[in-house]
């Protein structure tokens, strides 16, 4: 018996007395505040890594180190899982063995630091894929549940939730002979045992398994849920809480059973929103905004609203607790410098191009910016905010049905004497902005000049939730006169983007960005007032209201577009951009920020850009070439080269877009001594979709600006375009389709043997269901306008495409690429007559559209009209007409005489 005598000593292992020393010392020193010495610590952890048996010191200091203090204890707990993260796999036999008996053996340790501890590397071993290679695991930890010792039954509870959260989806398979089906029957059980911390881990355990509909948990639903609402009035904070979450998550998935105790679940709610613990009664207000998703709940909650919304409306105030956090005593702290890690990290929106609408700006698709106002250094997610959101979905469930609810609230707290109750009102108001804005009109005349006055209010705090209430209403504001509410609402936003408070600033400069967007063209009168306004601030501003201020320019070149291209705007704005430019190194990525403004700047300046774009351009080409330099080494040697960051390489591309449509035929010279043709065509291979999808923005915009530069890789670009006609990358297939519809334009007839790449894809897309609007506009243009430049090969298909293609551009405004469409469409009519014959009340009611075509243009729809009307005879002609709508009748004999 060799082998079992192995086995014994490897668990009688000793620790050498001296290496024990050497690791407790270790351990102590990585305990001290001074970074140099945890550095040294570090490296030396690293090095102990080579010794086999490093990893047993580990677990003895942890498990058997007794006399030890439990912070180093634990720690070297901790650092065993880290090693088991990043070693696992290499550890020997032994080793693992004895670590997982000690695990087992010490989970009923008497310090709650120590269990917790074990239960942490239990569950870290288990998810290095050890569940199967360690039967013995969940059946141990359950018996040790019956325990009569409570130390040993909590800590084996505190082990059990911590798998459960993290192997929830390996548990619910047959990998492991189901073991749920025995582990849930009994976490039930303890929803009844006598200590709140084990009633609360039996209920978190559960928890795991709701919302992926587990078979274990949906056969016992029903008792599960008679054991939660034994649980409703538990005196233990905790267990609230995640009685609270239950009932959440089970609104979503088996409301089916919810519904018969709605009356008490919705009475039980409203009672824990108003918990005395903040942590419960945010889990309990998460209810109301899952409830406003599902579509019974207007039914379902009607009757309550009068005592729901005073209770939304109260959790609305800042905490007493919130107010120290936000610093809300310190009134001016411009010039204290941003803390790194404030600034949160930016995403960048690559480029998109889309069509202009006639009901322009009524199907806003981003308005991510108009979430509830941002407390960043409080918890981001808290029971204000949650309030807030919930008042906001619920305005959009009931409109205005719920003013009588809110108005004589809302009447109390907005002019109320203390800050914050009437800081509170004021959001309250932003919040059902969306919702109730019909109904909140007749108000308005009267509320809009209160919040300019709140503008100006002593208290910081007022001062910036009042601009972001001001900017959800923006949309009124500019739909009257302007010098009714425009005009001040703009003078005193400008004064608060130079508050002295942080907070405000950002809050004005966000709540400006949202103004410029509903005014657009409206603001050109205030220009050189705003643009001072916003180039003091730079030289005012710290590091992450700067990020915000860019894009207060970036939105104001958008919005006012040409009208910025004034010899002393351009003198204003360009040298503190221009500074600002030069002063980032390739690495920093506040480049993102200031390169998405440039962008826009240079779009709006056209030629006012040009003595400024050729630092500019090579910068961007240079970003590309590191990027993809960077991700080649990546990919040769991973182990020695890290990924680079793309983001550097798509802002790169969208502000060469930027550049290309601004400057147009200017960028020519550009372009010819650079290699961005070679290395777009590197980009337009990438794996990552949103750098495909600024590739294909710029090779559009590069094919209207220097064709003669593109014309001669269209050989090589074609098939990839082809290959990226996937609508599961919608933004991808999009710029796409329209970089195919601009090449073939330029190309004319030498489109010809490009044609069978692309269009059965593109004809494909256009029938789909569920094809999101852009798409199907910009596919329609792109079929259009290959049938113009090669109406042979693409007639013959007008049957399969005309019906969808009518349809989707019927909304779109008259303009250069529905003009080339819709010549294609004519050009392709009168080389397939026949395809369009069953589907021709669509393209009358596409041809009534226009609103004024240019006159080639308007003969080639008569032709096709009376040829139409005089091939099937007057008589036929009237019968078809007679189900056209009264106004498309009228036009087309308006416009067209049939």
């Amino acid at each position: 018996m060799v082998w079992d005598r192995q086995t014994k000593m490897e668990y009688e292992w000793k620790p050498d007395e001296q290496g024990l020393q050497q690791i407790l010392q270790l351990l102590k020193e990585s305990q001290s505040p001074d970074t140099t010495i945890q550095r040294t610590v570090q490296q030396k952890l690293e090095q102990l890594n080579q010794y086999p048996d490093f990893n047993n010191y580990l677990i003895f200091v942890l498990t058997k180190l007794k006399s030890e203090d439990e912070p180093t204890r634990s720690l070297s707990g901790l650092i065993l899982k880290n090693n088991v993260k990043a070693h696992f796999q290499n550890f020997p036999n032994g080793v693992t063995d004895f670590i997982k008996s000690e695990c087992l053996n010490n989970i009923g340790d008497s310090s709650p630091l120590i269990r917790a501890t074990v239960g942490i590397l239990i569950t870290t071993i288990a998810s290095k894929g050890e569940l199967q290679n360690w039967p013995d695991l969940l059946p141990k930890l359950c018996s040790l549940l019956d325990s009569e010792d409570y130390n040993t039954c909590e800590g084996a509870f505190g082990a059990l939730q911590k798998i459960c959260e993290d192997s929830a989806e390996i548990l619910d398979s047959d990998v492991l002979d189901r073991p749920l089906n025995i582990m849930i029957p009994k976490f039930l059980q303890f929803f009844k045992h006598s200590s709140p911390k084990i009633r609360s881990h039996a209920v978190a355990c559960v928890n795991q398994f709701i919302i992926s509909r587990t078979q274990a948990l949906m056969l016992h639903i029903d008792s599960f849920i008679e054991n939660l609402f034994a649980l409703a009035g538990d005196e233990e904070p905790e267990v609230r809480k995640n009685v609270c979450r239950a009932l959440v998550m089970l609104l979503e998935v088996r409301m089916d059973r919810l519904l018969p105790h709605m009356h008490n679940i919705v009475e039980y709610m409203l009672q824990r929103t108003q918990d005395q613990d903040e942590n419960v009664a945010l889990e309990a207000c998460e209810f109301w905004l899952t409830l406003a998703e599902q579509p019974i709940c207007k039914d379902v909650l009607v009757r309550h609203l009068p005592k729901l919304i005073p209770v939304l409306v109260n959790g609305m105030k800042y905490s007493d607790i919130d107010i120290i956090l936000l610093k809300g005593d310190v009134e001016e702290d411009e010039t204290i410098p941003d803390s790194e890690q404030d600034i949160r990290p930016r995403f960048h929106r690559s480029r998109t191009v889309a069509q202009q609408h006639d009901e322009d700006g009524i199907e806003e698709e981003d308005d991510e910016d108009d979430e509830i106002d941002d407390d960043d250094t409080i918890s981001d997610w808290n029971l204000r905010k949650c309030s807030a959101a919930a008042l906001d979905v619920l305005a959009n469930v009931y409109r205005d049905e719920l003013l009588p609810h809110i108005l004589p609230l809302l009447k109390e707290l907005l002019f109320h004497h203390e800050w914050v109750v009437k800081e509170s009102g004021i959001l309250v108001l932003g919040a059902i902005a969306e919702g109730c804005m019909q109904g909140m009109i007749p108000y308005l005349p009267e509320l809009i000049p209160h919040l300019i006055q709140c503008l100006s209010d002593k208290k910081a705090l007022v001062r910036s939730i009042t601009c972001w209430t001001l900017s959800r209403y923006a949309h009124w504001v500019v739909s009257q006169p302007p010098d009714t509410y425009l005009k001040p609402l703009m003078t005193e936003l400008l004064k608060r983007i130079l508050d002295s408070n942080k907070r405000v600033q950002e809050a004005a400069c966000s709540a400006f960005a949202t103004l410029e967007e509903e005014a657009c063209t409206e603001l050109v009168p205030y220009l050189a007032y705003i643009l001072d306004t916003l180039v003091f601030a730079f030289s005012k501003y710290q590091h992450k209201n700067l990020l915000i201020l860019y894009d207060a320019i970036g939105t104001l070149a958008d919005s006012v577009g040409h009208h910025l291209n004034k010899p002393e705007y351009i003198q204003m704005l360009m040298p503190p951009l221009i500074q600002k430019w030069n002063m980032l190194k390739d690495e920093d990525k506040d480049l993102f920020p200031l390169l998405e403004c440039l962008s826009s700047v240079a779009t709006a300046l056209q030629s006012g850009f040009l003595p400024y774009c050729e630092p500019v351009y090579q910068r961007c080409v240079n970003l590309v070439q590191k990027t993809l330099a960077q991700a080649m080494l990546n990919n040769a040697q991973p182990d020695q080269y890290e990924a680079p960051d793309k983001d550097f390489m798509i802002v790169a591309l969208d502000l060469l877009s930027g550049l290309a449509e601004g400057l147009g035929g200017n960028i020519e010279q550009l372009v010819a001594r650079s290699n961005i043709l070679t290395l777009m065509y590197q980009c337009m291979q990438d794996k990552m979709p949103e750098v495909r999808q600024s590739s294909f923005a710029l090779l559009g915009d590069l094919t209207k600006a220097c064709f003669q530069h593109v014309k001669p890789c269209i050989a090589d670009f074609m098939p990839i375009l082809g290959t990226n006609l996937n609508p599961e990358f919608i933004s991808v297939c999009n710029n796409a389709t329209w970089a195919i519809g601009e090449i073939s334009i330029q190309m004319g007839i030498e489109m010809q043997p490009y044609i069978p790449m692309v269009l059965h894809q593109l004809v494909e897309i256009i029938n789909r269901p569920n094809t999101p609007k852009t798409l199907l506009e910009n596919t329609a243009i792109t079929i259009g306008r290959l049938g113009y430049v090669c109406p042979q090969e693409v007639a013959p298909m007008l049957q399969q495409f005309i019906r969808p293609w009518c349809t989707s551009l019927r909304n779109i405004r008259d303009n250069e690429e529905k003009d080339s469409a819709f010549r294609g469409i004519c050009t392709m009519i009168s080389v397939n007559p026949s395809g369009v014959i069953q589907d021709f009340i669509f393209f009358c009611d596409a041809v009534a559209s226009w609103i004024n075509p240019k006159d080639d243009l308007r003969d080639m729809f008569c032709k096709i009209l009376h040829g139409f009307k005089n091939q099937v005879g007057d008589e036929n002609w009237r019968r078809f007409s007679d189900q056209f709508p009264l106004p498309l009748k009228e036009r087309l004999a308006a416009f067209y005489g049939v």
